[in-house]
């Protein structure tokens, strides 16, 4: 059983973290770290942790704890992943892994540096609904991906997290915050990396200094053509859709780990079959997976480098945003990561 210390518990750790644990066979919670003492001490009276902290460095050393989720924003990421490396615990990283790919380098060659696992928390590579989805392309449903097109919209206006429209602490706006997700899940699902990306972005009043809302074009190594959609503005909705030169598979809620998804097969304009999948585990088999990485019965799917390479992506679109061009995407070369850490 590997116990988990959560830096920077929040609101994430309360919607979907806790949850998660909840369901999860072989982890759990015993430490978080919060810079708010009253609301440290609430959130683990609530949920039965017996450590607290008030910084990721001082749950770092707690030896009670085995592994670190680091959950803080994204301006934090670098600092706090580092402070676990330097006290040897494997770390686990949510989206996105930092605030520019200078950073993920930091990171990933700090973690291998020291023989400490490194791990990106990109929730939808552990959903069935977009598992199925890599399968059936893998296995020619649709015959060659021609096109592909992901969104993620959520109204962002009165957001608890108003960190989002301060460019000094996130990444970016909605192309970092969810933008992100959609890359990994194009990526994932279409088992290819885009080559080029181009972007456009609107912002408002509200939005300040990042976007708040903003479309990609990501062109893919093999020939696939994708079209990444975000925004804070529009009512949430996370369709996912391949289009083929045999056939169109889509998922209106392709990017939801709460309601089943159902899997569509279009061919000539004829609905051919549906498919239900459920993702109400995504978060327990994330946490799952690192645990065991942790212990070495098995790779994490996800190490820091995929993190890196996302990050790279994001990079390419915010330079396109300021170009007004399409920007080359760098992919990085493929190296073992490290998988056991635990003594």
């Amino acid at each position: 059983m590997i116990r988990f210390g959560i830096a920077g518990f929040g609101l994430h750790a309360v919607r979907r973290l806790m949850p998660g644990f909840q369901l999860a066979q072989n982890c759990r919670v015993v430490a978080l770290s919060r810079r708010d003492p009253q609301k440290a001490r609430e959130a683990a009276e609530q949920y039965s942790i017996p450590h607290i902290f008030r910084s990721t460095e001082e749950l770092c050393r707690c030896p009670e704890v085995d592994a670190v989720l680091v959950t803080t924003p994204d301006v934090c990421h670098c600092s706090d992943v580092l402070a676990a490396v330097r006290a040897g615990k494997p770390v686990l990283c949510e989206k996105p892994m930092a605030m520019n790919a200078e950073e993920c380098r930091h990171m990933v060659e700090g973690a291998r540096a020291a023989g400490v696992l490194l791990g990106v928390a990109h929730i939808f590579r552990f959903e069935e609904s977009t598992a199925r989805l890599r399968a059936r392309i893998a296995a020619g449903d649709i015959g060659n991906p021609i096109f592909a097109r992901a969104e993620f919209s959520y109204p962002g206006i009165g957001h608890a997290r108003t960190w989002l429209y301060d460019p000094a602490i996130a990444a970016g706006g909605p192309i970092a915050d969810v933008g992100v997700h959609c890359i990994d899940a194009l990526r994932y699902i279409l088992q290819d990396e885009p080559q080029g990306v181009s972007a456009h972005a609107q912002r408002d009043e509200g939005s300040g200094r990042v976007e708040a809302a903003a479309i990609l074009t990501l062109a893919f190594r093999r020939g696939t053509l994708a079209t990444v959609l975000v925004s804070t503005r529009a009512q949430y909705r996370t369709p996912l859709e391949f289009v083929g030169d045999k056939g169109t598979l889509r998922a209106d809620d392709g990017l939801r780990v709460d309601p089943p998804v159902s899997l569509e097969l279009w061919r000539e304009g004829k609905l051919l079959g549906t498919e239900a999948a459920s993702n109400r585990l995504a978060y327990a088999l994330q946490v799952d997976a690192f645990a065991d990485a942790v212990e070495g019965s098995r790779p994490f799917p996800l190490p820091g480098e995929e993190g890196w390479q996302n990050q790279i992506i994001l990079d390419a679109a915010y330079r396109s945003l300021s170009s007004g061009k399409a920007e080359d995407v760098t992919i990085l070369e493929k190296q073992a990561p490290v998988q056991r850490t635990q003594k």
